[in-house]
């Protein structure tokens, strides 16, 4: 390998190595209707780090174990280890302002909403985190075992603030009709027309409380998949969602803790219902 050849073949190394990873990333998101643009650029840059520490590694292992050294392979090994460190650091200060240029929130954001989901009056937790991780969903959008949607990250697209991005993330989903949420006792989905313990055929229910000029209000909503939580990383102003399986009903009494406490302290006031 001659001098001039090491930058060119670290640079045919890291493109090959990204463009699998992208590739990689397409495909398995080809059938997902939620942006994962942020996500996968992660993954290919932990990639493009571990590729760059390798060849960094190796180039150091190089200079102190191979002896003696030429003056013409010590520049050689300089030209590499100073083409990996550049084309790394490029690539990951180009990413991230791509990133936020294109995004829709032009830039990071920290929002947060919190939520309680009820099958048939019984409450329901979501999986536990297990391992090193202490959540569940993506480094951008997770939950850490606290009923509270963590959006911590840039929002590529209005669809990524949303009740479908989030629950599509934790591995369920919910739609008008149904909901489906990892539990520690596997996978629970409801339907409506599935029967409660009682024998009544249940609906699903979403309600969501708005912290609004110091009142919250309360509104059921048709769509939840669609639903955008409020913009803020308090809560409240953050949402409160309810969701309930259950007999059809127009309002709930369930309140998420955060707003219990809120209130109490005289922080915000109960304000009724708001019209659909």
């Amino acid at each position: 390998m001659t001098m001039k050849s090491c930058p060119r073949f670290i640079g045919l190394f890291l493109t090959g190595a990204t463009y699998f990873s992208v590739v990689s990333a397409v495909f398995a998101q080809e059938s997902q209707s939620y942006s994962h643009l942020e996500d996968t650029i992660g993954s290919i840059s932990f990639t493009s780090i571990f590729i760059s520490s390798f060849l960094l590694i190796a180039f150091a292992a190089i200079s102190l174990f191979v002896k003696p050294l030429k003056n013409s392979a010590k520049k050689l090994l300089f030209i590499c280890i100073a083409t990996v460190a550049i084309a790394q650091t490029l690539f990951l200060a180009g990413s991230t302002i791509y990133v936020n240029v294109i995004s829709y929130s032009k830039g990071p954001v920290h929002y947060h909403a919190d939520f309680e989901i009820y099958n048939c009056g019984s409450h329901v937790e979501l999986l536990d985190p297990s391992g090193l991780s202490n959540k569940i969903g993506t480094p951008t959008l997770h939950e850490h075992n606290d009923q509270r949607i963590h959006l911590e990250g840039v929002v590529v697209e209005d669809t990524d603030q949303s009740l479908g991005k989030f629950f599509h993330v934790i591995g369920g989903y919910i739609s008008s009709n149904s909901i489906s949420v990892p539990t520690n006792n596997g996978q629970l989905t409801l339907k409506n027309g599935n029967t409660c313990p009682d024998g009544i055929p249940g609906s699903l229910n979403v309600f969501v409380y708005k912290a609004i000029n110091g009142k919250y209000v309360q509104q059921k909503i048709t769509n939840p998949e669609s639903y955008i939580y409020a913009p803020y990383s308090q809560v409240p102003s953050g949402d409160c969602v309810i969701i309930e399986f259950g007999p059809s009903e127009e309002f709930t009494n369930r309140l998420c803790r955060s707003y219990q406490v809120a209130e109490k302290l005289g922080k915000i006031q109960n304000g009724g219902r708001l019209n659909n």
